[in-house]
């Protein structure tokens, strides 16, 4: 599990150093997020903090990599990990500040144990300097067919 965790560190750092930037224009970057949220079936407030990295590869479309933590308000240690790995296509004119986004991938939730799934989202970034982002997302995490959505808006900062 380290191993996994590891390289997925690796892809978020190297991504965004291996897609140099062309034209002038930057194409990675990197973003922290806190956000509230619940799962399906249940009233139980939620919170999740994390970060990643995502860099466009061709045009609008992106790959990233995120690392996380979901959990109870009431009960913080009472969460588990979670790691994706995503494809993303962003909106972006070249002179806008405003890109919105949609993105899905792979999710790996981990704790004692591991299950593997999937997530689908959106939301816009809106670049307030040249280098600095406000963030705001919904991501929905699926584990299985009968396991519960772990849905999260989310807020943070994107910076390249």
């Amino acid at each position: 599990m380290r191993k996994v965790i590891a390289a997925l560190m690796f892809l978020i750092v190297a991504q965004t150093a291996s897609f140099a930037q062309t034209r002038n224009e930057p194409r990675g970057w990197g973003y922290l997020f806190g956000g509230e949220g619940s799962s399906s079936g249940s009233s139980t407030a939620q919170f999740q903090v994390g970060g990643g990295g995502e860099a466009l590869v061709h045009k609008g479309l992106g790959l990233g990599a995120e690392v996380g933590y979901i959990a109870p308000f009431r009960a913080a240690g009472d969460g588990f990990g979670i790691i994706s790995a995503d494809v993303s296509y962003h909106f972006q004119k070249r002179s806008s500040k405003f890109a919105p986004f949609v993105t899905g991938g792979y999710s790996l939730a981990f704790r004692s144990v591991t299950s593997s799934g999937g997530n689908f989202g959106g939301g816009a970034q809106y670049w307030i300097k040249e280098h600095v982002a406000l963030r705001f997302e919904f991501r929905d995490h699926v584990f299985s067919s009968d396991s519960p959505h772990f849905y999260q808006f989310r807020v943070g900062l994107a910076f390249r």
